[in-house]
């Protein structure tokens, strides 16, 4: 297969499920593959629920077979390393499959791709460390602590990084020792289609990694069904709440990477100018279509009106356009749902008195490209004038928004920032290491960027608090989510009668 806009020419236009080998015959519900950019249709994704169980099926039969649950670690770990390779190779393809369901600048899914090499190899050299405990517990008895595979893994990926995300997951759980089925949402997957295919190509037993395409439907049909052990979950803290309780009342593991509406504290201290940059692309890399997105920027009061002002002519420099041109920085949202969200949530915040001060509407023809061709486009939006109460300052919006809201102290930036229940990252920036020491005891987020924002690293645990999720991705941490332990107990000499007949 090739993907659209790749040297090698047209994409296919059809996407199945790959439950065992091969890609699925169509059969199931049609859903529409629009792009972004135009809202034209490019392809068609079959959604069939019965591919759950051939896919459940065909990767409960790998983790039993010798060629998969006899390998050695390090066997494993080749491998994973063989893996990234594979997606380098393909890193063109991939790219655009991506920018083609999510409307990502195709420079940033490039950037993704190769970024993903890393996480490969860093999780086969995690696979050829893991290692059994001994322990001592008397003359004659000993026990091993062993760290064996949880079994199948459903992980189930989002729109807006279907391979990125999906690959955070596949990664650890394939080091681990289990075999996967992902599912990606059906207006995203053919990248996930494509990673289930480079697998094979990379060496893995048919079966070990397996792909369905589905929504809800199969979201739930994946985490009620008898043979998955565990379910990952990237998506809204909604769909978490609900896949959680169901997976609980069958006592699976459960891991979930949640909503968020993260702070992002600058403080009169701080380096302005690089904090301009950082709050740029914190909220609008992705069309602000990150779980990360800095989008609730809080300024303290002495240079709240500077910042502000640096912002507006920042974010309106950015260049809004066709994500396959290399020049693009903001692409558009991946829907015309998105597109509606995003802008009732600004119309009602400047009904209720916020100020627009950058973006706050569609482009139009005076906007260049964007505003003269078809898609689900939105100017990057500051608002000014907003209240914490309101709801563009609460909910996740996902889309091109930032509010700026002013503050005092460094109590009051605390407790607003501490303010949702979401707690997934947070940011600041001061030059003062003592109050970098103390604020970043008291935020309440997983992640928290210290004169920096969204740098994540393959080796450090990223993953909420309170709202935003539960357990982590990345780094050896993430390994042990998809383990389970047990505990071999040996008696070397005679047991002891404890009747004492």
């Amino acid at each position: 297969m090739t993907a659209p806009d790749s040297p090698t020419g047209p994409a296919p236009s059809v996407w199945t499920s790959f439950t065992g080998n091969r890609t699925d015959a169509p059969a199931g519900a049609e859903v529409a593959l629009l792009d972004p950019a135009t809202g034209a249709r490019w392809g068609t994704a079959w959604q069939d629920p019965a591919a759950v169980d051939r896919a459940v099926a065909a990767a409960r039969t790998a983790l039993r077979s010798p060629a998969w649950a006899g390998l050695p670690q390090h066997a494993r770990g080749d491998l994973l390393h063989r893996l990234g390779d594979v997606l380098a190779a393909h890193g063109d393809e991939l790219a655009a499959l991506e920018t083609r369901a999510n409307g990502k600048p195709l420079a940033a899914t490039r950037a993704e791709v190769a970024a993903l090499v890393r996480w490969y190899r860093y999780f086969a050299a995690v696979a050829e460390t893991l290692e059994d405990r001994s322990r001592t517990l008397s003359a004659t008895a000993s026990a091993v602590v062993r760290q064996e595979p949880l079994g199948v893994v459903a992980a189930l990926t989002p729109f807006n990084g279907a391979l990125s995300l999906g690959s955070w997951k596949l990664a650890p759980a394939l080091a681990a020792g289990n075999t996967v089925v992902l599912k990606p949402p059906p207006q995203a997957p053919a990248s996930s289609v494509r990673l289930a295919e480079l697998a094979l190509e990379a060496g893995f037993p048919p079966g070990v990694v397996t792909t369905v395409i589905g929504g809800a439907q199969e979201a739930r049909r994946l985490t009620e069904h008898p043979d998955v052990a565990m379910v990952t979950f990237t998506g809204s803290t909604a769909v978490a709440r609900d896949l959680g309780a169901l997976a609980a009342s069958r006592m699976k593991r459960f891991v979930c990477e949640a909503g968020g509406k993260s702070a992002h504290v600058v403080f009169a201290d701080g380096d302005l100018d690089a904090a301009v940059t950082a709050a740029r692309q914190g909220a609008f890399s992705a069309a602000g279509q990150t779980c990360v997105a800095g989008s609730r920027l809080l300024v303290q009061h002495e240079v709240y009106e500077e910042f502000l002002t640096r912002l507006a002519r920042s974010v309106e420099r950015l260049r809004v356009g066709d994500p396959r041109d290399a020049r693009t920085q903001i692409g558009p949202l991946a829907s015309a749902a998105a597109l509606t969200r995003v802008e009732s949530y600004v119309d009602e915040a400047v009904r209720a008195g916020a100020q627009v001060v950058a973006g706050g509407r569609r482009p139009g023809p005076a906007d260049g490209e964007a505003g003269a061709r078809g898609g689900f486009w939105y100017l990057p939006t500051v608002l000014a004038g907003v209240r914490p109460e309101m709801a563009v300052c609460r909910d996740e919006i996902f889309g091109p928004v930032a509010t700026v809201q002013p503050f005092g102290t460094e109590d009051e930036a605390v407790a607003l920032a501490n303010s949702l229940e979401y707690g997934l990252a947070a940011g600041l920036w001061t030059r003062d290491p003592a109050r970098a020491h103390r604020v970043t005891a008291r935020l309440e987020a997983g992640v928290v960027w210290v004169n920096t924002y969204r740098m994540l690293h393959w080796s450090v645990p990223f993953g909420g608090h309170k709202q935003s999720g539960l357990g982590r991705e990345n780094g050896v941490e993430a390994v042990h989510e998809f383990l389970q332990t047990k505990s071999v107990i040996t008696e070397h000499g005679v047991p002891a009668d404890p009747f004492g007949g």
